[in-house]
């Protein structure tokens, strides 16, 4: 009989498969909140976004084999820094983890999250098991005091700490292992009685037992081929301005006192007093260069241009320079240095705008002339949004060969602005140029001047206007002002603030612009005026105004359109600075409760509740943690500008600490009057010619 032959005996490099493999982990890392477009093998490709002073929450799904306990860090550090800092990861529930760490410093965070088998723990929770059975545990004891031993080795390897320091709680361990060790020797395996309290193996249960006991493990613990979630994610820190402004919007050529005359940086500097008055922080300039003459747009877009017509300021550059000069009848830079300077005194920032565009007359048109797409007679076409027309601009070409100088220069104008104090750009119509170069753009920029703001004005496609906000736009023109009735406004503010795009989308709100005339306020309804308003300053902690237009209910459209009739692009306006009325008063005072209250600073905490009325608005925002002392905002807005509308809101008292029985102020900030309530439910009413809204807050007895 032919002998079988044996089997070759493996050794552990025989399978190159394996030789790669970290096959002593046992945990896996998923789910981690907040992670902005993941992919299977990739990490979330944008950072999510934060405040300076913010605390991150992060979550993940952390499991591992078999029955044994884990534990779990938190990594952090900023883009400046080497060292990783730690903080330690909860369990939440089913195998859900949280933790957290503060933002400290502007610019670029990155987070991480490393989880290992916690050995010393499943043993002290084996022990527990035991010692509640009645076993003895001499032998438990022994492995434990190898796990103290190694306790003790990295305590002694750390620096001081507090009052405690690291060498003490090192003696302290190497006294525990004795302790373990003497315990375990000390048992007599015939002696079936429980040990006498005082004896060592009494002394060293009860400090397997103890909190001491934890606290060591959690201060010095044995990661034992750990896991780390293999990508690393990003946070990017923005100062408060991006997280909380007042936007007011004007043309500097309209700021003039006298009819017909033209408008200066000085002009504007005389409004700073009325404008910082009425509680507004941002001073926001349409462009401000030289304008164009070929093609030069005449009154409500007319293609022929009468003598004296101003132009548009986006029809951007002629002789007198591009987008790094200033338009002459407005001022100097050194004017509009002092503007910025002198708003500064006011609490106010000078927000310019930027449209990358260009009249035929910009100085790019001629040195740059590959910048520009011609057709296939050798002329450019100009820009078209069809049905509009506009004549008087080119649009940049994105796709020239000279891409990279293009870039160059654009980056070179930011830059040129900020060195003239300018750190909050609106740019106009964003999406109509490559989301590459906004993320290296702004990235840029930022890298000099971390404290930079951008505002996208882009009213497209929804995933359009996301990936701009991920790419690095700091705040967002949104879909507010289209959202009218109550379930369209709930429906919205929920997308924006319980799913993903809380992290990285900041809206801020606009109920006109100097573009957009819409139609729910074409009728020149003074109370539709104010609901419209107060909504954009309530529901969203960054909002704006188109200054005088919008104070004085300006409403006439152009037929059939959603733009302003005479509007302020094509010619230069006369406003009466001076007139004051409804609305002026509510911004002002609005303003002013939105600085004096936090839960106004914020657009993620808003709870909706329920009103018996499809008509009444009702949302909670709180400031802090529900209790009692913290800044607590009922906001009721009667959404029928026409009509008296009364019901009953459910308070969700739960979320307040306030008990089923237990009354409760109610304090209009808006008119001064105090209500009572008792419960969840309680009657309002609101007369939309008197006060279409109430803006309580909620105050404890």
């Amino acid at each position: 009989m032919k002998k079988q032959a044996s089997a070759k005996k493996a050794t552990p490099t025989a399978d190159l498969s394996l030789a790669t493999l970290p096959g002593q982990q046992r945990v896996r890392i998923e789910r981690v909140s907040p992670e902005i477009d993941a992919g299977f093998d990739r990490p979330g490709r944008y950072p999510i976004k934060a405040i300076l002073g913010d605390t991150i929450a992060v979550e993940a799904d952390i499991i591992t084999d078999g029955h044994d306990y884990l534990a779990a860090r938190l990594l952090y550090k900023h883009a400046d820094e080497k060292a990783w800092q730690e903080s330690p990861m909860t369990l939440l529930v089913n195998d859900r983890w949280a933790g957290s760490f503060p933002v400290t410093a502007l610019g670029r965070y990155h987070y991480a999250i490393e989880a290992w088998v916690d050995h010393i723990a499943s043993w002290q929770h084996e022990i527990h098991l035991k010692v509640a059975d009645g076993q003895r545990i001499s032998s438990e004891l022994k492995a434990g005091a190898v796990l103290v031993d190694g306790m003790a080795h990295r305590a002694a390897g750390l620096p001081n700490t507090d009052a405690t320091t690291a060498a003490h709680d090192a003696a302290e361990l190497i006294r525990a292992a004795a302790l373990f060790r003497a315990g375990a020797d000390h048992v007599d395996p015939s002696n079936h009685d429980d040990a006498q309290a005082g004896d060592p193996y009494a002394e060293a249960v009860a400090l397997a037992e103890s909190d001491q006991f934890l606290r060591w493990a959690q201060l010095y613990p044995e990661r034992q081929h750990p896991a780390r979630y293999p990508f690393e994610l990003g946070v990017e820190v923005d100062r408060a301005a991006a997280g909380f402004s007042t936007w007011y919007c004007l043309f500097p050529r309209s700021a003039a006192r006298e009819a017909g005359a033209h408008g200066t940086f000085g002009d504007v500097e005389k409004l700073l007093p009325r404008i910082a008055g009425m509680g507004f922080d941002v001073l926001y300039l349409p462009p401000i260069h030289p304008i164009g003459m070929a093609h030069r747009k005449g009154k409500n877009n007319s293609v022929i241009c009468q003598p004296g017509e101003p132009g548009v300021p986006y029809g951007i550059g002629s002789a007198e320079g591009g987008h790094d000069a200033i338009h002459p009848e407005l001022g100097t830079v050194d004017d509009f240095k002092h503007l910025i300077a002198e708003a500064k005194t006011y609490g106010m920032e000078v927000a310019m705008d930027l449209a990358i565009q260009c009249s035929p007359d910009h100085p790019w048109a001629k040195e740059h002339p590959d910048w520009f797409k011609k057709r296939p007679d050798g002329t450019i076409q100009y820009a078209e949004n069809p049905p509009k027309k506009y004549q008087d601009i080119y649009p940049v070409y994105f796709e020239t060969d000279d891409w990279q100088n293009l870039w160059l220069e654009l980056k070179r104008v930011l830059l040129v602005w900020a060195d003239w104090g300018v750190k909050i750009v609106r740019v106009d119509n964003p999406h109509t140029k490559p989301f590459g170069f906004w993320e290296w753009v702004i990235a840029e920029v930022k890298k000099h001047h971390p404290d930079m703001i951008f505002l996208s004005e882009a009213f497209t496609k929804p995933k359009v206007m996301q990936q701009l906000a991920k790419v690095g736009f700091a705040h967002s023109y949104t879909y507010y002002t289209w959202r009218n009735t109550k379930a369209e406004l709930q429906q919205y503010m929920t997308e924006l603030t319980a799913g993903d795009m809380k992290h990285y989308f900041r809206p801020n709100f606009w109920p006109t612009t100097h573009d957009i005339n819409p139609g729910i306020l074409q009728s020149g309804h003074e109370p539709q005026f104010l609901i419209r308003y107060f909504l954009a300053a309530t529901l969203s902690s960054n909002y704006g105004i188109y200054g005088p237009s919008f104070e004085l209910m300006e409403h006439v459209p152009v037929p059939n359109k959603e733009e302003f009739l005479n509007s302020e692009k094509y010619e230069i306006r006369y406003w009466d600075w001076e007139r004051t009325n409804k609305l002026t008063y509510l911004i002002s005072l609005t303003n002013r409760i939105r600085r004096e209250n936090a839960a106004l600073q914020q657009t993620n905490n808003i709870t909706f509740c329920t009103v018996n009325d499809d008509n009444l608005l009702a949302y909670l925002k709180v400031a802090g943690e529900s209790t009692p002392g913290n800044n607590r905002l009922l906001i009721v807005v009667n959404m029928d500008a026409y009509n008296r509308r009364a019901g009953l809101v459910q308070v969700p008292i739960w979320q307040l600490g306030i008990g089923s029985d237990q009354p409760y102020t109610v304090h209009d900030l808006l008119t001064g009057n105090h209500y009572t309530w008792r419960g969840e439910w309680n009657f309002v009413e609101l007369d939309p010619y008197i006060m279409p809204m109430h803006l309580f807050q909620i105050e404890a007895m």
